[in-house]
């Protein structure tokens, strides 16, 4: 049964291969200067649609972890997102019209990206609300990470995506173009998590925090999953099967450790709650593009329309990694 399931696995990574390349088509390159692109530099690739106020802080933030070139994917965009990412110099851009839930929400482009230009690097694959924290990120750049993974035979690092929000309403959380989101929506939960393992995958899934508890409350079991595995060791036999919750081959997933032990892992701050979704729910669920026909966007455009927050008396405000090793949430493993 082993080997009959590890065929099929097989099969299906050839299958999401197959199918970036035939989606490549649907790219068209706006800036690519992925000439400039040097051995040793770590990448990130990323999936927009009307971002731009978002795009500047997002740079600094990761050019400050130690990326030295971006991959970006524009789908449509109308608010300047394209022209501003056009301007900057580390940036490639494509761009398409095309429909994000028929490439798999962007994941058939993704994973041509990666295939065409990212063989042998380290790269991050995150969505532009979502920023990296992993052990010692304060103190040490993202090399000296990959640099230990490398040592440590891994190839591929995970992070628990932690939902941030502001304590009042979401629509007061105004943050300005440059300006941190984390400043604006600094709690998140410590607890009120789940955990499984996918058998056939064998990557865990993560549910809980503020969206199952607020939006997804009579039906856990569709609440958002929280698992990713964002950095990876990239080889152009690798395919990320559904957003970057899991990877084939399977042994990429395998990022924890059975015997009862603690593997390194980072979380992603996810700052979505901010006055901006008010509009992008709106605009999301018209757009219905993403999963299950946009239900989480109109999930928050409910709750935001009824004046909901999030805030409760277990939130914990923000402060650093080392907090969110202590909570559990992340761990530095045996990387000292």
């Amino acid at each position: 049964m082993g080997l009959v399931r590890s065929y099929r696995l097989r099969l299906e990574r050839k299958r999401w291969l197959i199918r970036a390349f035939r989606k490549r088509r649907e790219l068209k390159a706006v800036a690519n200067r992925t000439n400039q692109i040097q051995p040793d530099d770590i990448l990130l690739v990323c999936t927009v649609w009307n971002e731009q106020p978002r795009l500047a802080y997002f740079l600094k933030y990761y050019r400050n972890l130690g990326i030295r070139h971006f991959l970006f994917i524009d789908n449509g965009s109308d608010d300047g997102t394209d022209a501003y990412l056009e301007r900057q110099s580390d940036v490639s851009l494509w761009r398409t019209e095309a429909s994000y839930k028929r490439s798999r929400f962007g994941m058939d482009w993704v994973n041509w990206l990666l295939r065409k230009y990212a063989q042998g690097h380290w790269v991050v694959t995150v969505d532009a609300d979502e920023f990296l924290v992993y052990p010692f990120a304060d103190s040490r750049p993202l090399d000296a990470l990959t640099d230990w993974l490398d040592e440590s035979g891994a190839r591929s690092f995970p992070a628990m995506l932690l939902d941030m929000y502001p304590k009042e309403s979401v629509v007061g959380a105004v943050c300005r173009s440059g300006e941190n989101p984390v400043d604006v929506a600094p709690w998140f939960d410590g607890g009120n998590y789940v955990l499984s393992r996918n058998p056939k995958y064998e990557n865990l899934w993560i549910q809980g925090g503020p969206r199952a508890r607020m939006f997804f409350a009579d039906a856990p079991y569709k609440a958002p999953s929280l698992n990713k595995i964002p950095l990876v060791k990239w080889h152009r036999r690798y395919a990320y099967v559904q957003s970057t919750h899991m990877l084939l081959p399977r042994g990429l997933n395998q990022v924890y450790d059975v015997d009862g032990g603690e593997k390194i892992s980072g979380c992603l701050l996810h700052t979505k709650f901010i006055s901006t979704l008010t509009e992008k729910a709106a605009l999301e669920a018209a757009r219905n593009q993403h999963f299950a026909g946009g239900r989480e966007y109109q999930a928050y455009g409910d709750g935001i329309a009824r004046g909901e927050t999030l805030w409760c008396r277990w939130s914990e405000r923000y402060v650093n990694w080392r907090q969110l090793e202590l909570l559990g949430l992340m761990s530095k493993g045996n990387w000292a």
